[in-house]
């Protein structure tokens, strides 16, 4: 493993956890939006899908005996953000504007299919793996100064 790997590593962490959390706020800021800006319906919760940096891709020198290879993981990745496909929740407001206007549904809203609970223990797991992120590059700057103060004493 390289020298800075672990900060490459923990690095790809932190952009991963950083783009959930604006994803997580993005959902909370849109939690009672019955109209998206389409107009076709309400908001629809957003997820996002990390994937771990594929590892099969790598380099082999046919002159080292293990290639390029640096060790089992590369960090994680961003495959997508997909939209949450479950039920929207149903208020009943016969005088709200985005009332349904006909059928057996008449004077129900359709209301956007996020739930705050949910979307608050996944702010907490993302802001948590962020800050252990931190750590990991924190603890790998002070291994490197460590290292650099025994050598300059040697």
């Amino acid at each position: 493993m390289g020298m800075f790997d672990s900060i490459n590593i923990a690095a790809t962490g932190l952009s991963a956890q950083r783009l959930r959390l604006d994803v997580i706020s993005n959902n909370i800021a849109n939690a009672n939006t019955t109209r998206n800006a389409n107009g076709d319906g309400p908001y629809r919760r957003d997820r996002v899908v990390m994937t771990p940096i594929n590892q099969r891709n790598v380099w082999r020198s046919p002159v080292y005996p293990r290639g390029l290879e640096t060790g089992m993981g590369r960090g994680v990745k961003i495959e997508r953000i997909e939209k949450d496909m479950s039920d929207f929740r149903l208020m009943y407001d016969p005088s709200h504007p985005d009332a349904i206007q006909i059928g057996n549904m008449k004077g129900y809203v359709r209301l956007p299919n996020v739930n705050i609970v949910e979307e608050m223990t996944d702010m907490i797991s993302a802001s948590r793996s962020y800050e252990a992120n931190a750590q990991v590059i924190m603890g790998s700057r002070q291994m490197f100064t460590r290292t650099l103060e025994i050598s300059r004493s040697a």
